[in-house]
């Protein structure tokens, strides 16, 4: 709280008064992270008029701008990997965050299928899990080695998987 304080510039009683606990103010800083990054991920993902490899790496970059700043690479990972092991309001929040992004990637690998930019023997559920894994894998390993060809290997080899 006090580095909330610090940063915001506003006292602790007034952070408490639309606030009651740490928790509920934990909750709304989530909250409103999942919504800036599906506004984020939407926005990019229904550009129709672009591939969808195209959209891939837009989001790749998108996610990379993000996240450098984040311990772990992600905000998600950063603040799972915090969170007291008994907090399954908020583990439970970012499991559903994770979990929808592997739809949209799943919904957004049936439509490269339907627009024959994508192999049609992936399946869909199984590699939108794998793309997700690797994103946030290589946005960590980029992060831990400062290496910034990191993600860059990743969308070459994407390309190379999806084609």
């Amino acid at each position: 709280m006090d580095e909330i304080v610090a940063v915001s510039n506003v006292s602790k009683t007034n952070i408490y008064y639309y606030f009651k606990s740490k928790e509920e103010l934990l909750s709304a800083i989530l909250d409103q992270l999942i919504q800036t990054y599906n506004e984020m991920i939407y926005e990019v993902v229904s550009r129709k008029d672009q591939s969808v490899q195209e959209r891939f790496e837009i989001l790749l970059q998108l996610l990379t701008e993000q996240e450098t700043d984040c311990l772990g690479g992600c905000p998600f990972i950063t603040l799972y990997t915090q969170m007291p092991q008994d907090s399954a309001l908020f583990r439970n929040k970012i499991s559903q965050f994770f979990q929808s992004q592997i739809t949209t990637v799943e919904i957004l690998l049936k439509e490269g299928r339907e627009r024959l930019e994508i192999q049609a023997e992936l399946p869909a559920r199984s590699t939108a899990q794998f793309i997700v894994s690797a994103i946030e894998g290589a946005l960590f390993l980029q992060h831990a080695s400062q290496d910034p060809s990191i993600l860059e290997n990743l969308k070459f080899t994407l390309a190379l998987l999806l084609k």
